[in-house]
C-alpha cells in the first residue's frame, strides 16, 4: 500500500477547514488541519523538506493572508506545491505566490480534487540524470551514406 499524501490544509474558518478535511481524507489523503497562517508555518518550518505533500489555503485569512503565508512556506520550502482557494472569483490576482487558485463557489470539490491529485503527483523531486545513448552506425550505412552524397 502506498503511503498517504500528506495536505497541510488552512483555513480560519473552523467550519470549512473540517469540511475540506473530510473530503481530502476520504479520498485518501492525510490531512493535517490548522486554523492559523502562523501555525502553519510553524508546521512547515519544523517538517523535514518533502514531507509535506501540498500547502491547500484559504486567500483571506487574519493576520496573514494565503497569498503572505505561500511566499514565506516556499521560502522554507521552495519544492512545496501550494493552491489558494478563496471565496471571491475576481481574487486570482491576489493568489500570485500559489501555484493554483481556485474560487470556492466557481469550482466543484472533484475539481478541486483533481487539481490536488495534479500538484501531488509534480512533487516528485528532480528527475535522476540519464546518461546519453550513443547511436553507432553500421560500417554498411555509412558507406552507403557517403557513395549516395557522392
Amino acid at each position: 500500500m502506498r503511503p498517504k499524501k500528506i495536505i497541510l490544509c488552512v483555513d480560519s474558518n473552523e467550519q470549512v477547514l473540517s469540511v475540506r478535511t473530510f473530503l481530502l481524507e476520504t479520498r485518501g489523503y492525510r490531512v493535517l488541519p490548522v486554523l492559523s497562517s502562523q501555525e502553519a508555518l510553524e508546521y512547515i518550518q519544523q517538517a523535514v523538506p518533502g514531507a509535506i505533500d501540498l500547502l491547500l489555503c484559504d486567500l483571506t485569512m487574519p493576520q496573514m493572508d494565503g497569498n503572505e503565508l505561500v511566499r514565506r512556506a516556499k521560502q522554507l520550502q521552495p519544492c512545496l506545491p501550494a493552491m489558494i482557494v478563496s471565496g471571491t472569483v475576481n481574487a486570482a490576482d491576489r493568489a500570485v505566490c500559489a501555484d493554483v487558485f481556485l474560487p470556492k463557489g466557481a469550482c466543484s470539490p472533484a475539481e478541486m480534487i483533481e487539481r490536488i491529485r495534479i500538484l501531488v503527483a509534480r512533487k516528485r523531486g528532480p528527475k535522476k540524470a540519464v546518461a546519453p545513448v550513443q547511436v553507432h552506425q553500421p560500417v554498411m550505412a555509412s558507406a552507403f551514406a557517403h557513395a549516395v552524397a557522392s
